[in-house]
């Protein structure tokens, strides 16, 4: 049941549990003749849940989920200091902050082995709430009432121009002074794509945005071939070449720009996931800059 919620349709589910789809529909008709209700609303080719297979349905997550979390404490109790660990980075993020604590957490720990995925804050989070992901790092705040967070990033965003930019040779920048510029923005799935968007309707327009991209690098270099402005965080400006981008202090309002580790709130937390958390919030110090 839950894998057609997941597919939106039988024959997308029987094909990702590698049976026929007669064979999921006799399940789901079986199922709902012994239950005495309908699961699913089918008209044409869309598929609804009923109130009671919603009911049906988010008990039966909690029961899967329920069955991951016995199984992470059963594997704590059988395999101390071993065990996976699923971390999710947005890739500006990744690279500047945590090769060295990775390395560093690897060889103290040599019996844990970690899988990394890359993607935006929007969907890391929403990756940690579901259980895909132990941990994430994100664009913070979150919802406290549905993660566990701690903070190791404080900066602020600056502009990036090219170098020939009439604002280029200024200390400080308005925002609404960019009201006419070409935007070049990460794409909606990372929380900064919506911040910069706030912010600038905050003092009265939206900005055009000419392209949109999941690398800082990739926005970097399209700014250098003059193709826009862009609003990147402090640390991640201090990577950039002086010779081909010019960075300034961004003001009226000056856009944070905090980061965090998230995990979910009430969810058993394995050995090795803890043992994470306690490790890079011990490293990551001096606002963010790992202490190796």
């Amino acid at each position: 049941m839950l894998e057609i919620i997941r597919r939106s349709g039988f024959t997308k589910a029987a094909e990702a549990l590698h049976i026929t789809q007669p064979t999921i529909s006799k399940a789901i008709k079986n199922l709902e003749e012994e239950l005495g209700v309908p699961l699913f609303v089918r008209s044409g080719k869309t598929l609804e849940l009923t109130d009671a297979g919603q009911l049906i349905a988010n008990q039966a997550q909690d029961i899967v989920l329920s069955f991951k979390h016995l199984e992470l404490q059963l594997g704590d109790l059988t395999n101390f200091k071993k065990g996976h660990i699923r971390i999710g980075l947005p890739p500006m993020v990744g690279a500047r902050f945590f090769p060295g604590i990775l390395s560093l957490f690897r060889d103290t720990y040599p019996g844990l082995t970690i899988q990394l995925e890359e993607d935006g804050s929007v969907k890391l989070a929403e990756k940690v709430e579901d259980g895909t992901l132990d941990v994430g790092v994100v664009l913070l705040p979150v919802d406290e009432e549905v993660f566990e967070s701690y903070s190791f990033v404080n900066e602020r965003l600056r502009a990036v121009l090219p170098p020939s930019h009439p604002l280029a040779g200024r200390k400080e920048v308005r925002l609404a002074e960019l009201r006419d510029e070409a935007f070049i923005l990460f794409r909606e799935d990372f929380a900064l794509h919506e911040r910069i968007i706030e912010a600038c309707g905050g003092v009265g327009f939206r900005p055009r945005i000419w392209y949109e991209s999941s690398q800082w690098d990739f926005i970097y270099e399209m700014v250098a071939a003059g193709m826009g402005v862009a609003l990147l965080p402090e640390s991640i400006c201090g990577m950039l070449d002086p010779n081909r981008v010019t960075t300034v202090t961004l003001t009226a309002p000056a856009i944070p720009w905090h980061l965090g580790m998230i995990w979910r709130k009430g969810r058993y937390l394995s050995f090795a996931a803890r043992e994470w958390v306690r490790f890079s919030k011990a490293h990551l110090t001096n606002q963010g800059r790992p202490s190796l």
